[in-house]
């Protein structure tokens, strides 16, 4: 029986599968943050019982995972939908080998691209790892899905995949909590199953052809699927946030399937819906899977005909599809003037960035905040490609031009995505020598997520003292002989270690080290104050894109309560006219 009212807590999507984490007996997380996933982990560390971690990417967070599953634990890794494809390796082989105790894995889907650079839909690994797939629509169903999918996942000895997007995960509803009951196994030794060579592999293929029969029977009269009969003219196949939104839009004016299990489909469930109502539409956000899945049943239905395959759903988006009336927006007397994302003020790439743009350098760039390096007015940065890609594409840049490319091309990468993807990239450099310069930004935190720790930054996803490693040491055991370090607040030493590194005729790393601006433990300087009577209005300090300098009047201003005081802008100034209060 439902709790009443008073005994429910608001809570977001992420923090509530971290809390059904806690309830359903798990005892080891391993991560890596990607938005909108970051906060389930973030939520869980504060559990004390669970050991949580963020693993240098999601590959080892997944491989850990497994092993923790292996030990008898029930365990637990998040990503975005990008970081699947990351762990796709392990994935697909732990869909053979099965699993010991529980293991359940949440990836989060970006539709609409708020923090990404694809818009992937995740049901098409899970239909290519075969393996179940579990979509909830809110955090009630977040909480209840994740203990579920334990149960799941011990019962079809299979790792189960929890679909999240961008809706559910950062928006709040009522959850009901629970006590917390830790179920445990031994670990017992089985080769023809954990070890996936060849012999062994082909057996267990049709293990798990059989268990995928299975689940489509379980998923027949699961109560994670569930039909909500209203008007029969209209019935509406549905799942995750689209769900909710034709819930709104329809209230009980349409009859609707809602599926919980997006992979894999129930074949009969969907027969008797589509025989109950005079025409059937699927609303699905990103791909048609449900839609094609309907298909495949002989079934007639509408859906990526009248619904669009890009972007994000909304109520008003599928009212209008699907011929309701969409009450008439209200418009502004003025136009709101754009908004593009920049860097902080203070932020450690900016001198980097403008320094390779002043040296006219082709810039490979990466995943992080500092992909920001590639708005105007820097405009330094020419490729954006995924996580690590900016190292290797720099190796074959410089093979495939040689000479022509000397002296010209970088690559830019965090110190996090370094650790993520960058040193088997680093690693193919050095191996097979090309004449390649690679900056890391180490900022010394994760910037692009939210301040995660890493492993260059010497603590733990509790904040204690953990390993750190030494990127100089780490570059240098690589193969490297030219490693520098430089100040990017100093615009004068990082265009000398730019000019110098590219002019030379073998392989070299600088790392710009300058911990990020919004850090907590990071002291400012005082602001800097305008001269009025010294500047021209010559717009040089605007150069370099700081938010916090503007002109008015014809004259450069500063915003006190955004400047930092890095004098990076007072580097740019012929005319002293940006000063310290000291100096003033």
């Amino acid at each position: 029986m439902e709790k009443s009212n008073e005994n429910k807590v608001l809570m977001l999507g992420n923090k509530a599968i971290a809390r059904g984490l806690y309830e359903a007996g798990v005892c080891f997380i391993s991560s890596y943050p990607g938005t909108p996933s970051t906060e389930i982990t973030e939520e869980a560390v504060l559990y004390d019982e669970i050991y949580c971690e963020w693993a240098p990417n999601e590959k080892v967070a997944m491989e850990a995972a497994f092993g923790a599953s292996l030990a008898g634990k029930r365990s637990f890794c998040a990503q975005k939908h990008v970081g699947l494809n990351v762990a796709a390796d392990p994935l697909y082989t732990m869909s053979y080998t099965g699993v010991n105790a529980g293991l359940v894995i949440t990836v989060a889907d970006d539709a609409g691209m708020h923090s990404s650079q694809n818009e992937q839909d995740s049901r098409h690994h899970a239909i290519a790892a075969k393996v179940p797939m579990l979509e909830p629509s809110d955090s009630k169903e977040a909480l209840e899905f994740t203990k579920l999918a334990y149960e799941i996942s011990e019962k079809f000895d299979t790792p189960v995949l929890i679909k999240m997007c961008t809706r559910v995960a950062h928006s709040q509803s009522l959850v009901s909590e629970s006590e917390r009951i830790v179920p445990e196994k031994e670990y017992e030794k089985n080769i023809a199953k954990y070890v996936m060579m060849p012999g062994n592999a082909i057996k267990r293929h049709p293990i798990v052809e059989q268990r995928t029969k299975d689940l489509i029977a379980y998923a027949e009269t699961s109560p994670l699927n569930r039909v909500e009969m209203g008007d029969t003219s209209l019935g509406i196949i549905t799942s995750s946030t689209s769900y909710q939104y034709v819930k709104e839009v329809f209230g009980d004016s349409a009859s609707v399937l809602k599926l919980g299990i997006a992979n894999p489909l129930p074949e009969k469930l969907i027969r008797d819906f589509a025989e109950k109502v005079d025409k059937l539409v699927v609303v699905e956000e990103l791909d048609p899977i449900i839609e094609n899945h309907v298909r495949s049943l002989g079934l007639e239905v509408s859906g990526k005909d009248i619904l669009p395959i890009c972007g994000e759903f909304s109520q008003n988006l599928i009212a209008k599809a699907l011929g309701k009336t969409v009450p008439q927006g209200r418009k502004l007397d003025e136009a709101i003037p754009p908004r593009p994302p920049v860097m902080c003020a203070g932020c450690p790439h900016r001198g980097m960035f403008y320094t390779l743009k002043q040296n006219k350098c082709t810039v490979l760039g990466d995943i992080g905040c500092y992909t920001l390096g590639a708005v105007a007015p820097l405009g330094a940065i020419e490729t954006t490609l995924c996580m690590g890609a900016s190292i290797s594409s720099l190796h074959g840049f410089n093979k495939a031009l040689g000479e022509k490319s000397e002296g010209k091309t970088v690559a830019v990468i965090g110190d996090s995505t370094f650790m993520h993807s960058g040193m088997t990239g680093l690693a193919n450099i050095a191996y097979n020598q090309s004449n390649s310069t690679v900056i890391i930004l180490d900022n010394s935190i994760t910037g692009m997520t939210g301040h995660q720790q890493n492993p260059t930054t010497g603590y733990n996803i509790k904040g204690d003292p953990a390993g750190k490693i030494n990127l100089e040491a780490l570059c240098k055991a690589m193969g490297f002989n030219r490693v520098r370090v430089v100040d990017p607040y100093n615009l004068k030493e990082c265009d000398t270690a730019i000019k110098e590194e590219l002019a030379v005729a073998e392989p070299s790393v600088i790392i710009s080290r300058r911990p990020c601006a919004l850090l907590k433990y990071v002291k400012h300087n005082p602001p800097l104050i305008v001269d009025t009577n010294k500047c021209v209005g010559c717009k040089s300090c605007m150069r370099i894109g700081c938010p916090a300098i503007s002109i008015k009047n014809g004259k450069a201003c500063i915003d006190n309560t955004l400047c930092v005081g890095c004098e990076v802008c007072s580097q740019l100034c012929h005319f002293g006219a940006l000063q310290t209060k000291e100096a003033k």
